[in-house]
């Protein structure tokens, strides 16, 4: 497979992601895949999705976890709601989380990766309950043959290198999403880039622009097509290049509620990527 192979971000049954075969028309060799539903994770589900992917020369290169009752209605909302921080329900995700782990290892993937919600401040006990449950959710991950990647926008980079180096595991990189960080509002997303180039282990090619002056981290910015945003595409490759990432660029349109303009979107997206790839080389 070539460097930089182009994929996008599919569903199961489950999430944000398109179908399949929209990922098969249009020609993309790789997908990024949201766990389908629990009921759904079984090795009968995971061999008719292989199936389907070998059918259509695709290959799975991570399975994300997303949970019941979370919600990116707004930020408090994501602050309460979403991936392993909040406490009452941290437990019970970190369990779904395994589960998930035991389904990429049925399709016969290495890698698991989630939003793990925004990291509270390193001196809480909150902070530290949530080091334990991420190195016991890393040992199980380390027991599949697998590393965890984790999103990036909902805390800073130098927060979450922190994060990151406290936990104390070789297993744990990043999924790097540069359009989060302006959607945030939690910085610059070159300059993130370079801080974090180092664990980088997968990207999202994804655009955003900013919220208004004043309002960053805040409100939301507003994602927009590929090319159209604040990141700076070409800018944002050349980057990848010189940290020497060579892996897929994973495409995700989030507007789900618009199957057919997102399918627009994610096949203009695809044609900007491989015009820039061509041209950086």
């Amino acid at each position: 497979m070539q460097n930089w192979p182009i994929g996008v971000f599919a569903s199961v049954d489950a999430g944000l992601g398109v179908h399949l075969d929209v990922a098969e028309e249009l020609g993309v060799p790789t997908v990024q895949v949201h766990a389908p539903h629990q009921q759904t994770r079984t090795e009968e589900t995971a061999q008719e999705f292989l199936g389907k992917c070998s059918d259509a020369g695709i290959t799975i290169t991570a399975v994300f976890g997303g949970f019941d009752g979370e919600s990116y209605a707004d930020i408090p909302t994501t602050v309460r709601t979403v991936g392993l921080v909040p406490e009452e329900t941290r437990a019970a995700r970190v369990k779904e989380m395994k589960e998930i782990s035991d389904f990429a290892r049925l399709l016969g993937c290495d890698t698991v990766a989630l939003h793990i919600g925004f990291v509270p401040e390193s001196s809480s006990d909150s902070y530290r309950d949530l080091l334990d449950v991420t190195r016991d959710l890393l040992d199980h991950v380390a027991g599949n043959g697998q590393r965890l990647h984790l999103e990036t926008g909902q805390e800073s980079a130098d927060h979450l290198l922190q994060f990151i180096g406290d936990v104390e595991r070789n297993n744990l990189f990043i999924n790097f999403d540069p359009a989060n960080m302006i959607l945030y509002g939690s910085g610059e997303p070159i300059e993130a880039l370079k801080k974090v180039g180092h664990l980088v282990r997968s990207v999202h090619c994804k655009d955003a622009t900013w919220a208004a002056e004043g309002q960053r981290g805040k409100e939301w910015g507003a994602e927009v097509p590929l090319g159209e945003g604040d990141v700076g595409m070409e800018t944002y490759l050349r980057t990848l290049k010189e940290l020497g990432y060579d892996g897929p660029l994973t495409i995700e349109r989030e507007i789900a509620h618009d199957r057919e303009r997102q399918k627009a979107d994610i096949g203009a997206a695809v044609r900007l990527l491989e015009s820039l790839r061509e041209k950086i080389g």
